[in-house]
């Protein structure tokens, strides 16, 4: 709700703006940080809510995405053309004010109380001696913090982990360029500006459709556990990064639209598994600050990926004349990203079962009659030709709590 407070006033004041400047503070700086209130907590509170079927909540939780891609673009178009730009970030501001909205309905689960790691107990600054000390009390308070908060921690104690944020923010590098570049390539080959719009909704229309259907897929019991997500996570990625090839084959629209299927039919699964890997590397407990250190990684490329392309476009379209080489360098990034996870996640697997093999068996304690024990006797019932009643003695005991 906070989020949706500080996104919905930064675009309100992006209205007035009378600079860049004052824009990069408004709707750059507050906005940003008021959608990083929303997303994050809408993300972790998927995987309080959902256990058995989590991949397919973060699928149709992610299918807002599809939407937007599809209306949101009509819409600022509309509101440019009559409202202008100030009146365009106006109205833009009371849309994300329904965060607030959205916040208000997101309950805590009854039943079920979260436990918080508390800090161990530290000398305070009066007892402490000397500067020294306190130095050392508030680097100590600070490591804890970044313990519970940062999860830096997990790439130290989580190889796995460690492996998939590298291939997320490897990923980034190429994964939304080809979204930036679409249009102006079919443009610069002659196609209509609306026709070349039409691609992008097209995209968003598959992903509207293909993100439940792919939920429902993968939640199938036969596909949990196992490390099954995360393989199909990067043979998705792989898939979308060799998608990026198809519109390189020609500029026509039919060539475009059938990239446009394929690229939105792999980002579908991309998207709906990308949390719920994360949740089954790292746990519900730990997933907030692993979450939030993912995304800083994330943001660090993503920020990086356009202005590499712009400048692999000035080499390369300058040199060459040709503007594919621009989607085939993203392709290279995508797909060996997604190689590269593949292959540390068949290590890794490979490595865990060889330790598993290694390791010797679980001894078996040797029962030893105590005075804890409860015998029970139960009559057999003897025949008639027997001498007495017999009786089997059965041991009831506790091995283990």
């Amino acid at each position: 709700m906070v989020g949706g407070v500080l996104s919905g006033l930064g675009m309100a004041a992006s209205s007035f703006a009378r600079s860049m400047g004052e824009l990069y503070i408004t709707a750059s700086f507050v906005t940003g940080l008021g959608c990083c209130f929303c997303f994050q907590p809408a993300v972790t509170i998927m995987g309080h809510y959902f256990v058995r079927r989590r991949a397919f909540a973060n699928a149709m939780s992610s299918t807002g995405t599809a939407l937007g891609l599809c209306l949101l673009p009509l819409l600022a178009n509309l509101l440019l053309v009559r409202l202008g730009w100030r009146g365009s970030f106006l109205v833009m501001g009371g849309i994300l004010l329904n965060c607030c909205v959205c916040g208000a309905v997101m309950r805590p689960l009854r039943g079920r109380r979260r436990h918080r790691d508390r800090p161990d107990a530290r000398p305070s600054p009066r007892d402490a001696e000397g500067l020294k000390q306190r130095a050392r009390a508030v680097l100590d308070g600070l490591a804890a913090f970044l313990h519970r908060h940062m999860a830096f921690d997990l790439f130290l104690g989580n190889r796995r982990f460690c492996v998939y944020a590298l291939g997320l923010a490897w990923m980034m590098l190429g994964f939304q360029v080809p979204l930036v570049y679409l249009v102006p390539y079919a443009t610069a080959h002659g196609m209509e500006p609306g026709r070349a719009a039409l691609l992008l909704s097209s995209l968003g229309l598959v992903n509207v459709f293909a993100h439940p259907l792919a939920g429902l897929l993968l939640c199938q019991p036969r596909l949990q556990g196992g490390g099954v997500h995360a393989y199909a996570f990067a043979a998705a990625l792989l898939a979308n990064g060799l998608s990026n090839c198809v519109c390189c084959l020609a500029a026509s629209f039919p060539v475009l639209l059938a990239y446009a299927v394929a690229y939105g039919l792999s980002m579908s699964v991309v998207g709906s598994l990308l949390f719920t890997v994360l949740m089954d590397i790292v746990g519900m407990s730990r997933f907030p600050a692993a979450l939030g250190l993912v995304g800083a990684m994330e943001s660090v490329t993503l920020l990086l990926g356009p202005p590499l392309t712009v400048l692999a476009e000035g080499m390369l379209v300058d040199g060459t004349g040709q503007y594919t080489y621009v989607f085939y360098a993203c392709s290279a990034a995508v797909s060996s990203a997604a190689l590269f996870l593949m292959a540390s996640f068949y290590w890794l697997d490979r490595q865990r079962g060889g330790e598993e093999k290694q390791a010797p068996p679980p001894s078996i304690p040797i029962a030893t009659p105590s005075a804890g024990w409860q015998y029970r006797g139960i009559p057999t019932g003897g025949g008639a030709g027997g001498g007495g009643d017999l009786e089997r003695v059965e041991f009831v005991y506790v091995s283990s709590v």
